[in-house]
């Protein structure tokens, strides 16, 4: 009660009685040093820690030093007092690298809820703190990136003690950079971490992945510039980089991934193309930018391994626009023929109730004549 009232006269009274009474605990484990930087009482703090020392590393149930409390609190100036009393007594330096339940410290916390100045201040006092991951593997690093807070993370960088830069889910700090679409920090990152960019998260992502996925450009632009080798990347999955620009239709991308990679991987283990990939998707955009690049040409004909052309899965599909893009192509071959025997056309026979229009079949017979003139009557 004299904690939460912040009456140090009553804490003196029955310190003075008994002195064992400054060691108690709620049933959460907090010490009345814990509740004192709960409710911000700076004062209290300093009075008790003059009557009983060992409070400042004492852990509640969560794993909390009362230094912990404080930040996590908001009472940043209370907090600051703690570090400076940990700082000051050797023998408690080791309480202030102290984890949580959740696996993280005074640094963690601060970074996570919008601290910056005291932030920076735990990283001069111990930079020990920025070692620390948390239970999903989250690192102050990765903190400071997902909140933009450049100055830590560049101190965190400086100090060569800052050996994890994981995240959530497998992501590291690269993959939080390019997913706030900050470029200085992708800079920095790819100059000093530059392994980073090849590690894939849990969903088998890796940041260049991301950045084409996200359609960032300009991400993609800073990162090939300073290794254009990440465009030749295969995920886990076994997905290029053009193939994951083909499925969402983001020519943008797919046309930086050329400008500095133009070999760049399109086969996927199946056999499909990045132009399979954009037809089955539907992204007729992606499709006639395909057809008009004079180094994907030879996509036009390439077969999977079901010997499925783009032009089979078009007519599949009912996608006339791809159909009409594919057909008028100077090399298309609408002869060749799928695993079963099957031209593209007879794709048709299967689909016929989803056509659109007599006028798509038309196209289809105007375009192959030497394909439909015996087939499409029986159809």
């Amino acid at each position: 009660k004299a904690a939460t009232s912040g009456t140090s006269t009553s804490m003196y009274a029955m310190a003075a009685l008994d002195r064992s009474i400054l060691l108690g605990t709620t049933p959460q484990g907090n010490t009345c040093l814990h509740i004192f930087c709960i409710y911000g009482h700076e004062g209290f703090c300093k009075d008790v820690l003059e009557l009983e020392e060992s409070l400042i590393k004492a852990v509640n149930l969560d794993g909390e030093t009362p230094l912990i409390t404080a930040v996590r609190n908001g009472h940043v100036s209370v907090a600051s007092f703690l570090l400076a009393q940990h700082c000051s007594v050797l023998g408690l330096r080791q309480a202030i690298r102290q984890q949580d339940v959740y696996g993280f410290n005074a640094l963690h916390h601060a970074i996570r809820n919008g601290h910056k100045d005291h932030a920076l201040e735990l990283i001069a006092a111990e930079p020990a703190l920025s070692q620390a991951v948390g239970k999903h593997n989250e690192s102050p690093m990765y903190f400071a990136v997902m909140r933009n807070f450049t100055q830590v993370f560049e101190k965190l960088m400086q100090n060569p003690l800052s050996a994890s830069s994981g995240g959530q889910h497998g992501r590291n700090c690269l993959h939080a950079a390019v997913k706030n679409g900050d470029q200085e920090f992708v800079k920095i990152i790819m100059k000093e971490r530059p392994e980073l960019a090849r590690e894939a998260d849990t969903s088998k992502s890796t940041p260049i992945a991301n950045a084409v996925q996200y359609d960032m450009v300009d991400i993609l632009q800073v990162m090939l510039e300073h290794d254009s080798t990440l465009g030749y990347l295969i995920g886990n999955n076994g997905l290029p980089l053009l193939n994951i620009a083909a499925y969402r239709g983001l020519v943008a991308a797919a046309q930086k991934l050329l400008e500095h990679c133009p070999d760049a991987p399109y086969l996927e283990p199946n056999g499909s193309t990045l132009l399979h990939k954009a037809v089955f998707f539907d992204q007729p955009e992606f499709v006639e930018f395909v057809l008009r690049t004079p180094i994907l040409r030879k996509l036009v004909n390439m077969q999977d391994k079901n010997g499925r052309t783009a032009l089979h899965l078009a007519v599949a599909r009912c996608n006339p626009r791809a159909v009409a893009a594919l057909l008028s192509h100077v090399d298309i071959d609408a002869t060749l023929l799928d695993n079963k025997g099957d031209i593209a056309a007879w794709e048709l026979y299967s689909v016929m109730k989803n056509a659109k229009t007599i006028n798509w079949v038309r196209l289809l017979r105007l375009q192959t004549p030497c394909c439909f003139s015996d087939n499409l009557s029986d159809i």
